[in-house]
């Protein structure tokens, strides 16, 4: 078995500021944090911007840019922007920071599909932002689009136009066949970066049997040519990347998928996040990949074509 791969989400489009007084907004507490996160022991960093000023998810480059650079001076990291980037966003704003910054990794969103965020709404009885409450019902009647067209486009613009690679974000079993079929294609090349995802409202449940059947299926539809993932919102996170990893996934934790750190007990940090989760690795024997390992496990070129 390889080395496994830890992934940390540093911040996200999810959660919002009334959530965590944790949560990464400004492009110096992204850095922060994101470096942080790679000194704990994470390889890859999957990356969001936000509005410094109110919390809010944005697509400017100009906000990604003021920290990809200081993470790239102070790691080695695999830098993973979105392309997902956040409700209400255009396919074109959600490639702009990508686009600029010509990252070695990107993500990939394999289907559209409702993306319930709502449920949140009953557990605040004030926001700190007007846009809080709005953003987070309107996920009640928001379909997050990606079309065969939008992938197709971003594998082109992005994937051929600037030799990015892409992390395969899965929601549900459907989207590893959609993979295949962009496989069948030959739009994208082996080894590929499978992303299962799990408990997100819309997307497959964070079950056993959903986790082993995802493998069932990436195994058969793939082989040897794809590395897998698995990350889990909320409580789930631990519990289900810990399973995973018993049965050859590499995990991603971070505080886009949860603000938690134990049973009702916040985490302080995406590094508290990525330590945890390194331990448990450590007490079943894994062995932690290193960036340079992890680019290697992931066919990646070191980011000769970084822009940043």
């Amino acid at each position: 078995m390889s080395k496994v791969i830890i992934s940390c989400a540093v911040t996200g489009s999810v959660h919002t500021p009334t959530m965590s007084p944790h949560l990464p907004i400004t492009p110096d507490q992204i850095a922060t944090a994101s470096i942080e996160a790679v000194e704990a022991g994470a390889s890859v960093l999957h990356l969001h911007a936000r509005d410094p000023q109110n919390g809010r998810p944005s697509p400017d480059p100009r906000l990604f840019m003021e920290f990809l650079p200081r993470i790239k001076q102070a790691t080695d990291a695999v830098v993973n922007i979105t392309t997902g980037g956040g409700q209400g966003m255009s396919l074109d704003d959600r490639l702009a920071a990508a686009l600029t910054a010509s990252p070695e990794l990107a993500s990939l969103n394999m289907g559209s599909m409702n993306f319930g965020l709502f449920p949140a709404l009953g557990r605040y009885q004030t926001f700190q932002h007007d846009w809080e409450p709005a953003y987070l019902e309107g996920s009640r009647d928001w379909i997050f689009r990606n079309t065969f067209a939008d992938i197709e486009a971003i594998l082109s613009r992005l994937g051929q136009g600037h030799g990015t690679k892409f992390e395969f974000e899965c929601y549900d079993v459907s989207h590893l066949y959609t993979l295949a079929h962009f496989l069948d294609r030959k739009l994208v090349t082996p080894p590929l970066f499978v992303q299962s995802i799990f408990g997100v409202l819309g997307g497959q449940g964070a079950d056993t049997e959903n986790l082993l059947h995802a493998k069932r299926i990436a195994d058969k539809l793939f082989g040897s040519d794809y590395r897998w993932s698995v990350m889990a919102t909320g409580r789930h996170q631990l519990p289900f990347t810990t399973m995973a990893a018993l049965n050859g996934a590499n995990v991603r934790v971070g505080l886009e998928d949860s603000l938690y750190a134990g049973k009702g007990r916040l985490a302080q940090s995406n590094a508290e996040q990525v330590r945890i989760i390194r331990s448990v690795l450590e007490q079943l024997s894994l062995e932690i990949a290193t960036p340079a390992e992890t680019r290697a496990i992931l066919g990646l070129k070191g980011g000769d074509n970084v822009a940043f």
